[in-house]
């Protein structure tokens, strides 16, 4: 089956107001015409309004940080689905390895997160992946694993059509270390075939898996040829519209 790649921004906490626009007002002009991908973009909570009306038009699709699973109420500092459905966001990323590390989010509250989303047609980019001890303990599988079966919980095949799967390996996170084109491959086969056990009716061959992990234009190339990678989560090269270009026109390089 053929699966449309998909390359997402994600700006985590950078970038202000001014500086969000400046960068999507460049990514407009140096996407246009990309039709084979799709794009979208995550900036801070702070822009995403701001960006969504600068959007218009464009198909550039854009994408919150995170959530939280109740619609309203006494939630100091959490972003409500509903909240970010009403300024045209698309799709939501949740449980990324730096909110599991510094704010204590578990497989549950992912769970949560995700089942929250899905019910105001938000679509999902889940993010799982293991730390570099638990790959020098030979522990990449059991907690890739865990972390689907966790994230997954209690939806049905038609939800889980709407779902993006990222794998990023804590240990290539930022930190300039990226799993080489086979290992990557190799945890993304993995993650197939556990939908698969999971999911009938070829999900598993429908659902997009991206790789995000330090990926850069060098490296985009190598990892998008591998045949179960269908896109790349992208953090530090998607701040600057050159390097996020042209890690979208991989298929160019």
């Amino acid at each position: 089956m053929k699966r449309l790649p998909f390359i997402a921004g994600n700006w985590k906490m950078n970038k202000t107001v001014e500086e969000s626009l400046d960068l999507v007002r460049g990514l407009k002009v140096s996407l246009q015409g990309i039709e084979d991908v799709e794009v979208a973009i995550a900036p801070p909570f702070t822009a995403l309004y701001p960006v969504s009306q600068e959007l218009k038009g464009s198909s550039i699709h854009l994408a919150s940080q995170n959530l939280f699973w109740e619609e309203k109420g006494a939630f100091t500092g959490e972003i409500s689905p509903m909240m970010l459905k009403e300024i045209h966001c698309q799709y939501a990323i949740i449980g990324h390895s730096e909110r599991r590390q510094y704010f204590g989010e578990t497989d549950e509250t992912v769970n949560r997160r995700i089942k929250a989303a899905l019910r105001y047609d938000l679509k999902v980019i889940f993010c799982i992946g293991e730390t570099l001890n638990e790959r020098e303990e030979g522990k990449t599988f059991s907690v890739i694993e865990r972390q689907v079966e966790g994230g997954l919980k209690g939806l049905g095949e038609k939800e889980a059509r709407d779902i993006v799967i990222a794998y990023e390996p804590v240990w290539a996170i930022g930190t300039g270390k990226t799993a080489t084109p086979q290992q990557a491959q190799e945890a993304h086969r993995f993650i197939r075939q556990k939908i698969e056990r999971l999911y009938s009716g070829g999900i598993s061959e429908g659902i997009r898996i991206q790789y995000g992990g330090s990926v850069t234009p060098e490296n985009s190339k190598g990892l998008m040829n591998q045949e179960d990678i269908d896109g790349a989560l992208v953090g530090g090269a998607s701040l600057n519209a050159e390097s996020f270009s042209r890690i979208v026109r991989f298929k160019e390089i």
